[in-house]
């Protein structure tokens, strides 16, 4: 099986992890800081995912992650949580650019995620790494992470993996 990568930047790294995380078809998520080139050279926090393009595609990726994070809010932290998709080729710009266009009718605020050029990652430490899978009943994980896995469990059921998020679903 041959795995495609593509990295996000939103909020939270902690919180992306875990939405990627819980993903068939996304098989590895690299978390820590992104920077890419000019003047998005800084680092912000992301992720990689590395994902298997016959079982998740890029552009249900890409709408995940646009509604997992206010993309549409240009906030006073978006040095720290700059909210991008970070490519790796040319035809990964592309396709991403073509994608969050089509996704703009479904929004009714501007998208202000930026599609740029991956060009250097920091992972985080250890002890940080897989965060949610590690301590989801962490006030920050029962506040912040499961409203967006309930969200996707609501909005994209036949892509997650409920082995994952077996906690969050009611059992009758």
């Amino acid at each position: 099986m041959e795995l495609t990568k593509i990295a996000f930047g939103s909020g939270c790294h902690w919180c992306t992890e875990a939405v990627f995380q819980t993903l068939i078809g996304v098989e590895k998520v690299e978390q820590g800081w992104v920077a890419s080139i000019e003047k998005n050279n800084t680092f912000s926090e992301a992720v990689i995912v590395h994902f298997d393009l016959e079982k998740i595609n890029l552009k249900t990726l890409i709408e995940i992650h646009l509604l997992t994070h206010k993309s549409t809010s240009n906030h006073s932290m978006r040095t720290k949580y700059r909210s991008a998709v970070y490519y790796f080729t040319h035809q990964q710009k592309e396709k991403s650019l073509k994608i969050i266009e089509k996704l703009q009718v479904s929004f009714k605020d501007k998208i202000i995620t930026k599609v740029l050029t991956f060009k250097e990652f920091k992972p985080n430490t250890a002890e940080f790494q897989n965060y949610y899978q590690s301590n989801p009943d962490k006030p920050f994980c029962k506040n912040y992470i499961n409203p967006k896995l309930t969200f996707l469990l609501q909005k994209f059921s036949k892509n997650i993996d409920k082995r994952k998020v077996s906690h969050l679903i009611p059992t009758t």
